[in-house]
């Protein structure tokens, strides 16, 4: 399907109502099924439970609605849905339509990328090619259309989220998640997040431009989400269509919306996981991707994590952060230069290389009776006390910013780090 964007409508303003996003979506779902002229049914792709907040939810019910369907959750290596969860995020969509992405197993390769064309996009950082992989149900389902639904909002492997990645790491498999998250560690994350450009966004657009003709032809619903004064959440921005140009003008609004530059440092930031949709520090490390250019060197970093049960979303992965922890980017490069097991799974040595501060700032892990203070330790972390830290950091009274206590100590608050990125001006580049 050719370059066609059907619905463009946002600003850093703008407040979209559920009656204004069903008629405009609803809309946008019938014209381009009039353009593709298909006969068969959709496969919808939103993610999942860990983008709540991405109001994906409520346009897949809106397209389980309009459309004949199968939906699957763009998990990547996140846990899978419960029947709970599918029914707080998409409450009217029957449980039957939905299928379970299985990263390790439910894959097909539509073409590969070639080293010298990937050491070129990420200026030698790496050598090797790359997977164009995506779940079976893409190429081989039967269906007419793909509708993947996401948010755009600022991502520490690939710099601004959703669009390509949704298909090519949400349905993808194990080799194609390990290498793109790996090019992006060691080009750089604090270079990439908040940036639409970046040499993992140009692997999969290239993939897609070499390969996606294997695909039904993809339609992208994407959302751009503010806050709004009180603190909720308001959609600023809904964009619509097939190729690259609605997700280019949804990620110039993210960036205006969700990049909060500062023109000072944070000495302390204090940070809450949502307990339901954070149980792991490889999805709750978010508190650190996502606050550390605006971090003080010295300064600490507590994360309040009342749900916190284990590293890893998947237990291969929860073993192998417990072996290497969060070390240093140089220390985990050598480990993955000399380990096998870590060699063999690149996306975890990424994760760590993230996860760490570089000995920059503190970070300081505070969980609910889910890990002990020995577990969060061993991999590289301090301790904090979760009672102790909210009695005296209570986030019922906090509001997203600056806070100052009753006897001054001078605080930053953020109730989701999924939701922004904060970068102190001269660590941005601005």
């Amino acid at each position: 399907m050719s370059e066609k964007t059907y619905l463009a409508k946002g600003g850093p303003l703008l407040d979209l109502s559920d009656q204004e996003i069903d008629e405009l979506f609803s809309q946008a779902l019938h014209d381009a099924l009039g353009d593709i002229k298909g006969s068969g049914p959709a496969l919808l792709l939103p993610p999942d439970i860990t983008r709540f907040h991405s109001r994906a939810g409520f346009l897949t019910d809106i397209a389980s609605r309009e459309l004949s369907c199968t939906v699957m959750p763009a998990l990547g290596t996140h846990m899978p849905m419960t029947n709970a969860e599918l029914g707080r995020m998409f409450p009217k969509t029957p449980l039957d339509k939905f299928r379970v992405h299985d990263w390790r197993n439910d894959v097909v390769e539509l073409g590969r990328l070639d080293a010298a064309w990937v050491e070129k996009a990420t200026e030698g950082k790496v050598g090797y090619d790359f997977p164009v992989q995506v779940n079976k149900l893409l190429a081989n389902g039967g269906f007419s259309l793909i509708v993947s639904m996401g948010q755009v909002v600022p991502h520490e492997v690939i710099g601004m989220a959703n669009h390509a990645k949704n298909l090519l790491v949400g349905t993808g498999g194990k080799e194609a998640i390990d290498k793109s998250h790996f090019a992006g560690a060691c080009y750089g994350m604090e270079r990439m997040m908040g940036r639409a450009d970046t040499p993992v966004r140009a692997m999969f657009d290239e993939g897609l431009r070499c390969f996606g003709n294997k695909l039904p032809p993809v339609l992208y619903a994407l959302t751009v989400i503010g806050s709004r004064s009180d603190g909720s959440l308001a959609v600023r921005g809904l964009f619509v269509g097939f190729g690259r140009e609605c997700f280019a003008k949804a990620a110039a609004l993210a960036r205006e919306v969700n990049v909060d530059i500062m023109d000072e440092p944070i000495h302390k930031a204090v940070v809450y996981l949502e307990p339901e949709e954070f149980r792991t520090t490889w999805l709750g490390n978010k508190a650190i991707y996502r606050t550390r250019m605006a971090m003080a060197d010295g300064g600490e970093l507590l994360i309040l994590a009342p749900a916190l049960e284990r590293f890893g979303e998947d237990l291969g992965v929860d073993a192998l952060i417990r072996k290497f922890g969060y070390r240093p980017g140089k220390v985990i490069l050598e480990k993955a230069a000399s380990e096998k097991e870590l060699a063999e799974n690149l996306s975890v040595a990424a994760h760590l290389i993230h996860g760490s501060s570089e000995g920059r700032f503190t970070v300081r892990y505070c969980p609910g009776p889910g890990l002990s203070r020995a577990e969060i330790e061993s991999v590289g972390y301090e301790w904090g006390s979760l009672e102790e830290v909210l009695a005296r950091y209570d986030v019922r009274k906090l509001s997203l910013g600056w806070n100052t206590l009753a006897d001054g100590e001078r605080i930053f608050f953020v109730p989701n780090p999924a939701l922004g990125l904060w970068a102190e001006r001269a660590r941005f580049g601005v």
